[in-house]
């Protein structure tokens, strides 16, 4: 039996913090994101694709990209249509400016309702720039539904319930969940397939309306093509209560950003012998590593 899904992938334009320097953070302690380079935030990569082989096994479904960010985080959703996404909706609004998970979750789970009728909600378990793992869980408690995290793969879904292996620590678990429902997923979860080279011919003058200049080249291709013009939306557009949105909604700060890179001073070699292993356990031992 198949099932008609209405998919929403959460997906994060993110600053790459691989190699933060001294303009990373602003004055008022935010990832200073117009100093980074942009990319796509590499979970919402494999939840992209879990999303795409949901629409291929389930005949009839939809999937929606769904991003908060400046006017730029339209390429998020060009690389979701490029893809194999049916569409898409960008956040964009100063007063989304600088939200934190509380802020972020609650924006998006007010997108989400306007959406409406959304059958699985599905994004990555942590984006880059945070590493906190709390926006896909405040969303599905904002919205009252059912979540599943730290999944790998989406093994199939029937009668509306979706049976899903997760990651546990020592292993893998399987578990049964009634839809609807909210799923993050792992990096370890498959890679996301590349794009589909007559997917970009078709999106490739994608803009939202923000991203479009008043001399925009092809003007005429967007009353032609009406699937050019991607869904963009600000606080108003989805009944948002501005105090919980952005910095107003957002108690947390951050103070600053560094990249730590670990170096060994010092390193041994052991063989399997029973004399090295004794001799590393009593070292550890008289270090109180363990014991």
């Amino acid at each position: 039996m198949t099932n008609s899904l209405k998919i929403v992938v959460l997906a994060k334009q993110v600053p790459d913090t691989r190699n933060v320097g001294k303009d990373a953070m602003t004055p008022e302690g935010t990832v200073n994101r117009a100093a980074l380079p942009a990319i796509f935030n590499p979970e919402d990569m494999n939840a992209l694709e879990q999303a795409l082989r949901l629409k291929e096994q389930n005949p009839g479904s939809t999937v929606g990209v769904l991003t908060m960010g400046p006017p730029r985080a339209g390429e998020i959703i060009r690389q979701g249509l490029y893809r194999g996404a049916d569409t898409g909706w960008l956040l964009t609004d100063s007063l989304f400016a600088g939200a934190d998970t509380l802020a972020t979750s609650y924006a998006l789970a007010t997108a989400i309702k306007k959406i409406g009728d959304v059958d699985i909600v599905i994004g990555g378990r942590q984006a880059i720039d945070g590493d906190t793992a709390q926006v896909g869980p405040q969303v599905a408690q904002k919205l009252g539904l059912n979540q599943v995290t730290y999944a790998e793969e989406i093994l199939k879904i029937e009668n509306r319930i979706a049976t899903i292996r997760r990651h546990i620590d020592g292993g893998a678990e399987t578990v049964e969940v009634p839809l609807p429902v909210v799923i993050t997923v792992n990096g370890s979860a498959a890679p996301c397939r590349p794009c589909n080279a007559k997917l970009v011919m078709k999106y490739k003058y994608a803009l939202c309306p923000s991203e479009r200049k008043e001399d925009q080249p092809r003007a005429e291709l967007y009353d032609e093509r009406p699937y050019l013009t991607l869904n963009q939306w600000n606080v108003a557009d989805v009944d948002g209560d501005p105090s919980q949105c952005g910095m107003a909604g957002s108690p947390t700060k951050v103070k600053t950003v560094q990249n730590i890179v670990f170096q060994a001073k010092e390193s041994k070699t052991l063989s399997a012998a029973d004399a090295d292993v004794e001799s590393l356990v009593k070292e550890l031992l008289e270090e109180k590593i363990i014991g």
